[in-house]
This record gives C-alpha cells, sequence and structure tokens, in this order.
C-alpha cells in the first residue's frame, strides 16, 4: 500500500497533466459539437478549457523540470574538466530554485493578500484565487522536483536522464545494429 502511494506522488504532475489534457480537449470538443450541430454552446466551456490549458502548462513545466527535460545549453563544457560542468550545474540549478522560492513569494503574496476577493471568472462566477494558485504551486512542486534531481545526481550518484536523450540514445543504438547487419 505504501508503495502504490509513493508511487502515485511520484507521478502526480503526470497524472495531472494527462487528466487536464484530456479534459481540455473533450471540453472544446464538445464546444465544437454543440456549436456546429445545435447551434448553441457551453457559456462557460471556453473559459474552463482555457484555464485548464493554463493549469496543463504549467504542469507540463513540473513535469519536465521532474524529468530533467528542460532546455540546458552545456556544449561549452566539451573544453573544461567534468567537475566544472558540475559545479556549473548545481549553481544554476540552485539559481533556479532560487527564482522559483521568490516566485512562490510573489505570486503567494498576489493571490492571498493583493487580489481582490470580489474578482470573479466572467462566466463561471468562481473567484480568481482558485485559477491563480497554480502559479506558487507549480513554482513550489518544480523547486521540490529540481532539488530531488540535484539529490539523485550529486548525493545518490544516480544518472537523471533526459527523456529526448534517452530516444537519441535508442536511435543511435538502433542504427548501429543496422549499420551492423548490412
Amino acid at each position: 500500500m505504501k508503495q502504490v502511494i509513493l508511487k502515485v506522488l511520484d507521478n502526480l504532475e503526470n497524472y495531472l497533466c494527462q487528466f487536464l489534457l484530456v479534459f481540455f480537449v473533450v471540453l472544446l470538443f464538445v464546444q465544437i459539437v454543440l456549436r456546429n450541430v445545435f447551434d448553441g454552446s457551453l457559456a462557460w466551456g471556453d473559459e474552463l478549457a482555457t484555464y485548464a490549458f493554463v493549469w496543463f502548462a504549467y504542469m507540463g513545466a513540473v513535469y519536465a523540470a521532474k524529468m530533467s527535460a528542460h532546455n540546458r545549453v552545456t556544449f561549452q563544457f566539451r573544453f573544461f574538466p567534468r567537475v566544472v560542468e558540475k559545479i556549473c550545474n548545481i549553481f544554476t540549478d540552485l539559481v533556479w530554485v532560487g527564482f522559483n522560492l521568490y516566485f512562490v513569494y510573489l505570486s503567494y503574496d498576489f493571490v492571498f493578500n493583493r487580489m481582490n476577493v470580489f474578482w470573479k471568472s466572467q462566466t463561471m462566477g468562481f473567484p480568481m484565487k482558485y485559477f491563480y494558485m497554480i502559479l506558487p504551486i507549480a513554482f513550489l512542486v518544480m523547486s521540490l522536483r529540481i532539488l530531488q534531481n540535484m539529490y539523485v545526481k550529486h548525493v545518490m550518484k544516480k544518472q537523471v536522464i533526459d527523456p529526448e536523450e534517452e530516444q537519441i540514445e535508442k536511435l543511435k543504438r538502433t542504427q548501429s545494429n543496422a549499420d551492423d547487419k548490412i
């Protein structure tokens, strides 16, 4: 039971992204069908789909941080010893976490202290606070995932492989195997 809970927590961003993607695509599809077939639509459908897309984008950024899939410029490290690359990666990750935590502070302050309680979504009438909550949540969880990756890489000494790098390596192996057969 404990393993299942840990697995769900470790993949929460993935599950949430999948749900949000399916949700806003289905909602937009329903809107299209209602407009084109029944000459009507859900008044709140486009607005909710937009908010779901925004949440999807931020949770996608969190998931990319978890997978170490954000873009990095690393070409210059080929000319330096490995220790320089390691120190620079640690430094840039800590700067990234610092930026994220500062943004958590700013967005939390905005959502809970500065946002007018009377700001409501246009068609649904929900307080906008609920939609803006993604900002502190996403940047806090992104910071935690960056720190988690740093721990795995530098303390546990395990390799965190970017999914794109993994695909490139797989293609290279396939090409190499094909070349060997020729």
